[in-house]
């Protein structure tokens, strides 16, 4: 475990699409490889990121805070972002391609 209270894992992203289903604006649904495991997340990121542009990308993912079911879907991963200019999630990405399911440290 990573010296935070929450494992952090890199990870990429297998499919992602939009999820107007929800309350909150610009929800994507993501499905995204952990190198040992395929983990579901839904994540606002409709504002700065084209769903169809996203397989392919490298994301950290927050684990072990348990699933969370919004508007059907069970979100098993928090995938991490930090406010863009306009206070809306932005991706936090490895600088460069690694291995999926890397931990954070």
């Amino acid at each position: 475990m990573s010296p935070l209270d929450t494992e952090v894992r890199v990870g990429t992203v297998e499919s992602a699409e939009p999820f107007p289903e929800t309350r909150k604006p610009e929800m994507v649904k993501l499905t995204v490889d952990l190198g040992d495991d395929t983990v579901q997340s839904a994540a606002q990121l409709g504002y700065h990121h084209d769903p169809d542009a996203l397989p392919g990308t490298q994301v950290l993912c927050a684990l072990g805070l348990g699933t969370v079911n919004i508007a059907g879907y069970e979100s098993e991963a928090l995938t991490l972002g930090v406010p863009g200019d306009d206070g809306n999630p932005v991706l936090v990405r490895p600088d460069g391609d690694v291995p999926p399911g890397g931990e954070l440290y």
